[in-house]
């Protein structure tokens, strides 16, 4: 009876043992684990626009219909023509619409009649000129209306991102090396990685102006957080 006794308490004592030490060394790896540092990369590009669009608003006012018609007609041929003698092929202008509307003053019916024409080209530098050259509109009587601005935008963003997440991610790298030199480990591999949103704006900040709007040269940026694992 104390033989056996024995022989189970020694079972359950060796069972102990095992079981401390399998636990004790998943301690180990969960701490091991444990160490990373997650740091933040940064990527920056500067590119210019390679599509312009250009809305030109106009609109006439007369107190009759027609005459109000015929005059906004008269701006469109006008504004046609002026993006002609610049040299942009007709299949680059496209109408925007036509809104009417009307007010009364004194008893007075007056009917305001107005057009958009919108340009959309790729020459990026002629849509520079046509813009410093608006004033040649208003000179014809185009009376153009808030909301004439031009927009650039940079249509490749595709063809870069690659090479800017890879950047980015380097950028992440050599930020978790400093730490991890400062704090005396080595930079494992990447645990874990998210890639931000692309962003394109500006490249000189708030830029535009009545008519303007916009300008061509961007600066795209990304930014990737990085989980690196420390050895």
């Amino acid at each position: 009876m104390l033989v056996r006794w024995l022989a189970s308490a020694g079972i359950v004592a060796v069972g102990l043992i095992v079981g401390g030490f399998v636990l004790g060394d998943g301690l180990v790896r969960m701490k091991a684990a444990e160490r990373s540092v997650t740091v933040r990369g940064l990527a920056e590009r500067e590119v210019t626009a390679d599509l312009a669009t250009w809305t030109v608003s106009f609109a006439s006012t007369a107190t009759d219909l027609r005459t109000a018609q015929a005059s906004t007609d008269r701006d469109a041929t006008a504004v046609r023509e002026f993006f002609d003698d610049l040299g942009f092929p007709e299949n680059e202008l496209t109408p925007a619409g036509v809104n009417v509307s009307n007010y009364t003053d004194d008893g007075i019916v007056f009917y305001t009649v107005r057009q958009r024409i919108v340009l959309r080209t790729k020459d990026i530098e002629r849509a520079q000129r046509a813009v410093r050259r608006q004033a040649e509109l208003v000179r014809k009587g185009v009376v153009l209306e808030d909301g004439s601005g031009i927009t650039y935008t940079f249509t490749g963003l595709n063809a870069i991102k690659p090479e800017m997440v890879a950047e980015a991610t380097r950028d992440a790298r050599m930020a978790a090396e400093q730490f991890a030199e400062d704090s005396g480990a080595d930079v494992g591999s990447i645990r874990k990685a998210t890639q931000g949103y692309f962003s394109i704006d500006a490249r000189d900040g708030e830029a535009g102006g009545w008519g303007v709007g916009d300008t061509p040269f961007k600066k795209v940026r990304v930014v990737t957080t990085v989980d690196f694992a420390l050895d």
